[in-house]
């Protein structure tokens, strides 16, 4: 199997590209800086680096980058610095899932390509019409209005939601939800749902090892896949789903 990994540089990306390495399949990691990815899966024979900003790349590279891939993993998020947060690009998920949707349509696969987004617990799942406590439709309200990443993680499911959607003959697509990201050195049992159990002003935890993990099982587990196929599911640290 061959997956092509955006994000593959930051703190979960990584954990992503080690373990489909692990699991001995191919990997292209789009990376501004090569040198952030560990020396140890740098220089694997299995990992194919492109040092490039993602939206810099031209619909015909990003096209290459894409064909012969069976999966597309975004782990993108916005670096959490002033100039990250409030400057360009403010819609880079967005932007980047739109365009690499647009580049697998445009490989014309023979088979389904999944699509695996790396999102957030602050977003919901307007399928499910789940029920937000007061409390924290104010904070969400609240991080809309001064984090521009809250807005755009919110758009890029969307974008998976109702542009792509469930019927999509081109990709399938699972938009990941962890609960609060912490670093751990070992994977450990998880708990997976569909719909948030805490509310975000008392969340529980993930890690970021269990969260790359979990995307290396979707992208490879087909029973799993089908089971998470255009949904959001929610991933929790075994223990901490519930208060």
């Amino acid at each position: 199997m061959s997956i092509l990994i955006v994000g593959a540089s930051g703190a979960t990306g990584i954990r992503l590209v080690e373990e489909m390495l692990h699991r001995g399949h191919d990997v292209k990691a789009i990376v501004r800086s090569p040198d952030r990815l560990p020396e140890a899966i740098r220089n694997h024979a299995a990992l194919d680096i492109i040092t490039a900003s993602v939206l810099e790349l031209s619909d015909k590279e990003l096209k290459l980058h894409v064909a012969g891939c069976d999966a597309v993993a975004s782990c993108l998020g916005h670096n959490l610095t002033f100039k990250g947060i409030y400057g360009k690009p403010r819609r880079l998920v967005t932007d980047a899932t739109r365009r690499l949707c647009l580049a697998i349509k445009a490989n014309k696969s023979a088979a389904p390509i999944k699509y695996v987004l790396m999102n957030t617990v602050a977003n919901r799942n307007r399928d499910l019409k789940e029920p937000i406590p007061f409390a924290q439709k104010i904070m969400i309200g609240m991080l809309r209005l001064f984090l521009p990443p809250q807005a755009d993680n919110e758009q890029a499911a969307e974008y998976l939601r109702t542009v792509i959607g469930q019927n999509d003959k081109a990709i399938g697509w699972a938009a990941v939800r962890p609960s609060s990201l912490i670093d751990e050195d070992e994977a450990s049992e998880i708990e997976v749902f569909p719909s948030p159990t805490r509310s975000i002003v008392n969340d529980g935890q993930v890690s970021r090892i269990n969260v790359g993990h979990f995307m290396a099982d979707l992208i490879t587990n087909d029973e799993l896949w089908q089971q998470w196929k255009g949904q959001m599911p929610v991933v929790y640290n075994k223990g901490t789903a519930y208060k």
